[in-house]
């Protein structure tokens, strides 16, 4: 990847819907040129998708937590990550240092589904316990990160 790939991801993860022809003239390539190396960085794996940005809310997922599980001794981390993607309210899983195994990020309608949904995750087998944060608000949320991104890393790409 060289300086090339990586303004043509900075100016996707701005803005996802830019057409070759955009992203060609602002990194300086003809549309063909920028269409040959964005296959290439999804075939690697590098852009692994494209979606929709939607505020929760509008569409009545009001209330936001995020909660620390903590496994059981007997616990297998591969079978509880499963289960937790297959909750639907659970936006986001990280695998954690700590006390936790995993921060999941959950999306409800209302503090009562919430106390449901809290629910639902202590039943999956291998979840000890669970700890949670509710999101009084949101100040930014799923930001470009073009860190690194705009000039070659120290050891070069």
């Amino acid at each position: 990847m060289d300086q090339l790939d990586r303004k043509i991801i900075a100016a996707l993860r701005i803005n996802g819907r830019a057409t070759y022809a955009d992203l060609g003239r602002a990194v300086g390539l003809s549309a063909s040129s920028v269409h040959e190396r964005v296959g290439k960085l999804e075939a690697a794996g590098v852009i692994t998708g494209y979606h929709a940005v939607v505020d929760p809310s509008s569409v009545g997922l009001g209330v936001t937590a995020l909660v620390g599980i903590h496994p059981t001794d007997t616990a297998t981390e591969d079978d509880v990550a499963q289960a937790l993607g297959e909750l639907d309210e659970v936006e986001s899983c990280y695998a954690v240092a700590g006390d936790e195994a995993f921060v999941v990020k959950v999306r409800v309608p209302t503090v009562d589904e919430l106390e449901r949904t809290l629910g639902r995750l202590r039943r999956i087998p291998g979840v000890g316990r669970t700890n949670t944060t509710v999101v009084l608000s949101t100040r930014f949320e799923g930001r470009p990160n073009n860190a690194g991104l705009q000039k070659d890393r120290a050891g070069g790409a």
